[in-house]
């Protein structure tokens, strides 16, 4: 029996993650489980020289077709953070998934269930972030997300000031 292979909408996956594998075996396989869902045997990745961490975050955002984040710590949760307030911000479109394996993550999306039952949170912008126990459901959930755009900045501006950045760093380096 043949099976369904169904191409992907994302040819690059940004994931955010701890750099400890954490205490549990279960944030590991995790790992392993998206890589295996995320490719087919060939080589990822690669390697890009920036300035500092501001110019990561924005080559890793302009280059990613999604992103996910795995169990992690303070730089997980920034990163993550930060993707999610520019795509409320209206900066990218891009879906936002959380791999929340067994659990790990509930505490945070109770938190925004919060945010929003207390209007901090837009109700329209509560399901930026998409959530899922497991590599398989994740990536599914995100092929299927639809961003929802209400009255918020324009991306046209966001990538001006990118260029804006990228030229005066090019001058910087120049120097």
């Amino acid at each position: 029996m043949e099976e369904n292979i169904v191409k992907s909408r994302f040819k690059r996956v940004c994931v955010f993650c701890g750099s400890r594998t954490g205490k549990r075996t279960c944030y590991s396989d995790a790992a392993l489980e998206l890589g295996q869902e995320l490719t087919t045997g060939e080589t990822v990745g690669e390697v890009r020289i920036v300035a500092d961490m501001h110019q990561r975050k924005a080559e890793m955002a302009r280059y990613s077709d999604c992103f996910i984040a795995l169990p992690g710590g303070y730089g997980t949760l920034e990163e993550l953070l930060e993707v999610v307030t520019w795509s409320q911000l209206g900066i990218h479109d891009k879906p936002v998934g959380l791999l929340n394996v067994d659990g790990y993550y509930n505490s945070l999306l109770s938190f925004i269930n919060t945010a929003v039952e207390n209007g901090f949170i837009k109700p329209s912008q509560h399901n930026i972030i998409v959530s899922a126990p497991n590599a398989r459901e994740l990536i599914q959930k995100l092929e299927e997300y639809e961003p929802v755009h209400d009255g918020v900045v324009a991306k046209a501006k966001w990538e001006a000031e990118q260029a804006e950045f990228n030229a005066s760093l090019q001058t910087d380096i120049a120097r």
